[in-house]
């Protein structure tokens, strides 16, 4: 029998009323390849053998960087720990700390050092690939003039501002025949993979609906999508991609099938000036007389719980810095005077080819991050939250749990969203090295696919109508 039909019949997931004795040609069957359906450890345990970050390539690829910020230190992190698999050759930004520090770090020589990307791309190839990392409405440019350099991208998320441009980039990666990996980690994190796999092995049945959960977490919200760099939709990407692409990307891959419709309701509720407490100043730093009690207080998240430092390239926690930092930048501003217009709410219903139907909730006011995500099948429910899922079998009424702890395993420490970030560019860096795209979870074109369900789902709540895709 086909290894479906084998785990349908084994009831892949049946914590059973005694452990399961497996002979040794099950076993066999069960052994198989890094990221491959779980084996079954105890009666109530469901265990997966933890992917290998390293690449084991016979020579490194080599990329240059650009936009040395935090996402792009964190694939240039790759290199430290797997220098026979990558090694940075370039760099490219506009504050020169940040490409000092880059290029001190990995070695990389003067003349490889830029302040714009429009320099870096000027002159010849000097590297097998480029991350991009920049700002969301600076993925374009940057990546259209790498793809028609001959160089293959690791591009970070959201792909574009605009649906125009995203299906730009995919011709001209077609064009050029170059490989284009979007920055869909979740996909690579060994919870979504573990997940993916009880799924495929037909465990619950046919998939019947998901409820999906984004939680951004009250602080988040404040710190990214009211003073940060995502405030305003129309100059950046709306927050639907610019937060939650990962999520649209994790549906359509879960389910496996096309999305037919989808319909969504959202607004900017709370961060509006006309909720501003009476007496408020510009800035938190600036006396307010509801510092104390506001829970978005820039005092209390930067410099008091020492949250999201890293925006400010400091070169230590010093609290003078930190309130340096918050009386000249948008960091310190109150939240209801920063002209923003991002959505804190979002509710999106959507049908999937099969009768299939989802539902996505993404929300600030939470104390948490995190997806939570529920599935319902015809013969068994899952219930997870990214740190652990509960498989229930209907005929059994047995429920078996996956909570391996990948952040104890030492090759996964740097390596962000539960491992994803790493092994994401481990299978790029394959991908790159055998010419071959379909190494990676996600190939531009299905990337795209996922990143136009974003774009109907604005159409579908500025027009309050269902919209087709």
């Amino acid at each position: 029998m086909d290894r479906k039909e084998f785990f349908k019949r084994m009831g892949l997931m049946m914590a059973g009323a005694v452990a399961m004795n497996i002979d040794s040609k099950a076993q066999a069957m069960m052994a198989l390849s890094e990221g491959e359906i779980p084996d079954i450890a105890s009666e109530a345990k469901i265990k997966t053998k933890m992917p290998e970050m390293d690449a084991k390539l016979d020579k490194p690829v080599t990329v240059m960087v650009i936009g040395a910020g935090s996402r792009g230190r964190t694939y240039a992190r790759y290199a430290e720990k797997f220098p026979g698999s990558m090694k940075v050759v370039g760099v490219a930004d506009l504050n020169p700390n940040r490409r000092s520090a880059m290029a001190k770090k990995h070695g990389i020589p003067k003349e490889n050092q830029f302040a714009h990307f429009n320099d870096a791309l000027s002159g010849p190839k000097i590297a097998d690939a480029v991350v991009i990392s920049t700002p969301d409405n600076l993925h374009y440019e940057p990546c259209m003039k790498a793809l028609a350099l001959g160089y293959h991208v690791l591009l970070e998320k959201p792909v574009a501002p605009t649906e125009k441009e995203c299906r730009d980039i995919l011709k001209q990666a077609r064009k050029y025949d170059r490989i284009v990996a979007v920055c869909h980690v979740l996909r690579y994190a060994p919870y979504f993979v573990a997940l993916k796999q009880v799924l495929d092995s037909g465990a619950i049945g046919d998939i019947v609906s998901i409820q999906h959960m984004e939680p951004i977490q009250y602080a988040h919200m404040a710190h990214s999508y009211v003073r940060g760099n995502w405030p305003l939709a129309d100059k950046t990407t709306p927050i639907i991609l610019a937060k939650s692409c990962h999520d649209l990307d994790i549906l359509r891959w879960l389910i496996g099938k096309p999305c037919q419709t989808i319909a969504a309701e959202g607004s900017l509720h709370l961060f509006r000036p006309e909720n501003m407490p009476k007496g408020a100043p510009e800035r938190c730093t600036d006396g307010c007389p509801h510092e104390s009690e506001c829970p978005y207080s820039a005092i209390d998240i930067y410099e008091r719980r020492k949250r999201h430092l890293g925006v400010f390239d400091l070169p230590s926690k010093d609290p003078a810095l930190i309130r340096e930092k918050l009386k000249t930048t948008n960091y310190g501003r109150c939240v209801f005077r920063c002209n923003n217009d991002q959505c804190d709410h979002y509710v999106a219903i959507m049908k999937f080819e099969g009768d299939i139907t989802a539902s996505f909730t993404m929300d600030a006011f939470t104390p948490w991050g995190g997806r939570r995500t529920r599935i319902m099948g015809t013969k068994g429910f899952i219930e997870g939250d990214m740190k652990k899922f509960t498989y229930y079998d209907f005929r059994s009424g047995h429920k078996s749990v996956w909570d391996q702890k990948v952040s104890e395993i030492a090759e996964y420490k740097g390596s962000g969203h539960g491992g994803g970030d790493h092994l994401l560019a481990r299978d790029f860096l394959r991908a790159v090295s055998a010419g071959d795209e379909k190494l990676l979870s996600s190939t531009i074109d299905v990337s795209i696919e996922s990143h136009v369900m974003g774009f109907m789902a604005e159409k579908s709540r500025k027009s309050m109508k269902k919209v087709k895709i």
